[in-house]
């Protein structure tokens, strides 16, 4: 089996229903259709060929890899250029992004820029994780015009363009010559059997509109900072990964992506966290002009959740619970790592953090102008008593342990956060009740004092990672954040300085805790270690900006987005001895973290701050 590329290799297009992943070779391993929790339909990235795959490039024995490629500004659309002896190929990659129904579809447009060059496509459709194959027949329409289809499962997949013709075991491949100014497009469009057959796509229309579209979301941007390059895509692939026709946000459009090579830490992130969701909208309206895709997500999140009593941590996109962790053994994952998972056991944990962040990102959004509603505010008074009757439990935390649990200081600060924003908005409401908000504001000082009182530890001047305990914890540098302590406060820059010197890499990337080898020694509960968090490393970064040292902020900001692949994308992890990324790809909470910190070091600081003595800090 030939070995998979590394993680970086990998560019994503999406349309806010799905997305897919394409290699410097010019093929897709990873797509799901029609949504980003379906099945896949080329799984390969998983597995081999065997398990999907649809390449698109010059005609050759082996692949070549891409001269040059890049996004058109300020979105996904793809141009991938092959310079050979014979001539120049550009392929265009996009999914088509128009309308708030996204087509299931992606559009590959081959173009010849000089002299004549040999394209060739070859295809296997493998549904269901590449459990089974469907092969491709060819019908004829009463226009006359012949189609490609494969039927699965109450499923069909149109593959329009050149004539594919079947090769072995289900696949199928076409080939064309192109001369100069000459083109080729390919679409394979989901339809659900029943359904009006699509029409052949216009692929330059689609084209047109899809460029138009993402536009329009650049446009929204007006964050003016320094890193607006690194913004703009940040941007680009937080909107993908919004679902637009429902509002969810999604953490990452794969699963099992390792987060230690060959190890069991593989997760399916292509669900919608509260947590994350949350995350990407107060991100995106920090640096733009994003309220209508504020109210999208607060219409989920109210028709999602429903009664407070109910609240998951994380749903489906369609707002259902069903996400049973299973394993696929027929796939022997990427570079052997198994298990290969679909389903998310961590949905039923209790993780008190997520209400916190929910809370913050409807108020962020009422302080960008989004009218109020009362359907949100009987949500979230109804998360507020959630809260105040489970936070004295022990919970899983933001990084949802498959260990105890715990009393993590994190979800107890957010704890408070939660009361803390539920006060401030009703604060708000002429109608407010009074006795009600002493009551809150009450129970929020009660939650302030016991961190205060079991969260801190005096003698090293440090929160820590969970109650009476000494080891440290990456979430801890979002607090000067919350507004739980200023931020030039002796504890925070103490915790700041801590986590830097216990948790920075060898070369300035952070990690989430220390791990082992050993399970029972890991506060996660899992064998091996990690890599290095890309999200907890912009954190250092935003929280260094808020207690004034904006130079080594700056130095280690320039570091990290020198790690970025060669078109701006970020997956969850990086290993800084093998020099690569690792886990899920393109990571939602890698690239918001990186727009906080573009923000953070924006942002009016605490007076200049003197750094450690030297050599007490990792640094880049």
């Amino acid at each position: 089996m030939p070995v998979p590329l590394p993680i970086e290799d990998y560019a994503p297009i999406g349309n806010g229903r799905s997305a897919a992943l394409i290699d410097p070779h010019g093929a897709i391993p990873w797509l799901c259709l029609p949504e980003f929790d379906s099945p896949a339909v080329f799984a390969g990235l998983l597995g081999d060929r065997r398990h999907g795959y649809w390449s698109l490039s010059p005609t050759s024995v082996q692949p070549l890899p891409v001269t040059h490629r890049a996004y058109r500004s300020g979105g996904l659309v793809l141009d991938e250029v092959w310079e050979l002896p014979e001539g120049t190929l550009q392929v265009t990659e996009f999914m088509p992004a128009s309308g708030a129904e996204r087509p299931a579809q992606v559009i590959r447009i081959a173009r010849c820029l000089r002299g004549r060059v040999s394209v060739t496509s070859r295809v296997l459709i493998a549904p269901d994780y590449g459990r089974t194959h469907s092969a491709l027949r060819e019908l004829t329409g009463p226009d006359g015009v012949r189609r490609f289809a494969a039927e699965h499962q109450g499923a069909v997949l149109w593959l329009d363009g050149p004539a594919h013709r079947s090769r072995r075991r289900g696949a199928a491949a076409s080939e064309v010559v192109l001369a100069e100014g000459q083109q080729a497009a390919y679409a394979l469009t989901w339809q659900k059997v029943g359904d009006p057959v699509p029409p052949v796509p216009d692929t330059g229309q689609a084209l047109a509109d899809t460029l138009r579209e993402w536009a329009d979301w650049s446009a929204r941007v007006t964050y003016t900072g320094s890193y607006r390059d690194a913004v703009l895509g940040s941007a680009a692939v937080l909107g993908s990964l919004i679902h637009r026709p429902t509002g969810a946000v999604i953490a990452a459009p794969t699963t099992s992506l390792p987060e230690r090579i060959g190890g069991e830490r593989n997760w399916d992130y292509r669900y919608a966290w509260l947590r994350d969701s949350a995350l990407t909208i107060r991100e995106l309206l920090r640096a733009g002009r994003f309220v209508e895709q504020a109210r999208a997500w607060r219409t989920w999140l109210v028709d999602t959740i429903g009664g407070p009593t109910t609240a998951r941590i994380m749903y489906r996109l369609d707002g259902s619970g069903g996400l049973t962790e299973t394993v696929l053994d027929h796939l022997p994952g990427y570079e052997g790592s198994r298990p290969v998972r679909i389903g998310n056991g961590a949905a039923d944990q209790l993780q008190l953090d997520v209400f916190g962040y929910v809370a913050d990102a409807l108020l962020a959004a009422e302080d960008a102008g989004l009218q109020p509603d009362p359907a949100a505010d009987a949500l979230l008074f109804g998360l507020a008593e959630l809260v105040i009757t489970t936070a004295h439990k022990p919970d899983r935390g933001i990084w949802e342990i498959r260990g105890p649990e715990r009393h993590f200081t994190h979800s107890k600060i957010m704890a408070w956060v939660t009361i803390d924003r539920t006060v401030r908005l009703l604060e708000r409401r002429p109608d407010h009740d009074r006795a009600t908000l002493a009551r809150l504001r009450a129970v929020a000082a009660h939650f302030h004092s016991t961190v205060l009182a079991q969260g801190y530890d005096e003698e090293h001047n440090t929160f820590t990672q969970s109650y009476g305990g000494r080891e440290l914890d990456t979430s801890l540098l979002l607090l000067p954040q919350t507004g739980f302590l200023p931020p030039d406060d002796k504890r925070v820059v103490g915790t700041i300085e801590a986590v830097q010197r216990e948790l920075a890499t060898y070369d300035g990337l952070v990690l989430r805790y220390r791990t082992q080898q050993n399970a029972d020694a890991n506060v996660d509960g899992l064998a091996g270690e990690e890599g290095a968090f890309f999200a907890c490393s912009f954190w250092l970064v935003s929280a260094l900006a808020l207690i004034g040292r904006t130079g080594e902020a700056r130095d280690r900001m320039d570091a990290l987005l020198a790690l970025r692949n060669d078109v701006g994308i970020l997956a969850e992890e990086y290993d800084p001895a093998a020099g690569r990324q690792l886990g899920n790809t393109p990571q939602g909470l890698s690239h918001l973290a990186l727009v906080n910190a573009a923000v953070a070091l924006g942002m009016p600081s605490a007076p200049t701050l003197p750094s450690p003595r030297a050599g007490a800090v990792a640094s880049f």
